[in-house]
């Protein structure tokens, strides 16, 4: 049987530390914890089972972290929910209710904006209460959104007219930003209000795909997602982002992007669609959502854990 050495051309190397990039497969010996460590790089997430929701919910949308998010309106559409990472906690109600709405920031400092029954209006959230906000230009619902409570970015949606209009909000007022080069409702969306990323949505598979990325002035173009998403939740940076699989197609297939180009991810447990996200690309969260025939909502909650390295102890037995 071969060696390790005669394997890889080298012996195992001995560390004080574990190797801050190690390579895929890399074997060493951590001389302070006595311990044979070797690591995985995967390149392809996967999803683990989270607490469930209060209450089962679809065309819902989130804000915040892995660990500290926010389920938002939805049907039923005033609740708020709080997930510490474990559990979910029912907080305050908004005063709007809707369904089909936009969000950004945190569990503290949080934003709701547009939504149907067809509105303008904006609800700001301290970790406690609900309050009202500067109203958008444009009402609109099935939109995207992204940024923080003071620095928020909402664009797309329906009515039509409204599918490419993109709009700023400064903690007190909206104002009109760059237009989407093609207009598209359904969208889901990540990122700042300087650097955001639209990508999927409705009508067809011309717009399904596509990816839009913003400066903060304008958008421009970006890869396709090589398969027609809509109605699903976004979550990262553009640089790492990802489309969960809580949208149409019902197949749970998340997509993953490195600022170029779009790969496929891990697939969900639970098969839903219009469902809540937030998080990231290496500690993303999906809630909620509804299922094909007989179309009942979902209070399943699903954790991702993204590409990235493994390191692991090895063991004998």
């Amino acid at each position: 049987m071969a060696t390790y050495k005669e394997i890889n051309s080298t012996g195992v190397q001995n560390f004080s530390s574990d190797p801050a990039n190690p390579l895929n497969g890399q074997v060493w010996y951590n001389t302070t914890s006595s311990t044979l460590k070797v690591a995985e790089i995967t390149t392809s997430g996967s999803w683990a089972t989270g607490g469930n929701m209060n209450s089962p919910k679809s065309v819902n949308v989130g804000t915040g972290t892995q660990t500290a998010s926010l389920s938002i309106g939805g049907s039923p559409n005033v609740s708020t929910e709080e997930y510490n990472g474990s559990a979910w906690t029912n907080k305050n109600n908004m005063s709007v209710g809707r369904t089909k709405l936009s969000a950004a920031g945190t569990t503290s400092s949080a934003l709701a904006f547009a939504g149907e029954p067809t509105t303008a209006t904006t609800e700001e959230y301290d970790g406690t209460n609900w309050t009202s906000g500067g109203n958008m230009g444009y009402a609109r619902y099935n939109g995207g959104g992204c940024g923080t409570q003071t620095a928020a970015l909402a664009f797309a949606g329906n009515p039509g007219p409204n599918g490419t209009k993109t709009e700023e909000y400064n903690g007190t007022a909206w104002t009109n930003g760059g237009n989407l080069n093609k207009g598209r409702n359904w969208a889901m969306g990540c990122g700042t209000q300087t650097a955001a990323l639209a990508f999927g949505g409705r009508p067809g598979p011309s717009i399904a795909g596509e990816t839009e990325e913003y400066d903060g002035s304008s958008w421009t173009t970006g890869a396709s997602m090589g398969s027609s998403r809509y109605g699903g939740a976004g979550a990262g940076t553009t640089s790492a982002a990802i489309a969960m699989g809580t949208g149409q197609p019902v197949d749970g297939v998340a997509f993953q992007y490195d600022g170029t180009n779009w790969t496929t991810g891990g697939t969900m447990g639970t098969a839903r669609y219009f469902g809540g996200g937030s998080g990231t690309l290496s500690a993303g969260l999906a809630f909620g959502g509804m299922k094909t025939p007989p179309y009942a909502q979902y209070n399943a909650t699903e954790e991702y854990a993204g590409p990235g390295t493994t390191i692991e102890t090895v063991t004998t037995s």
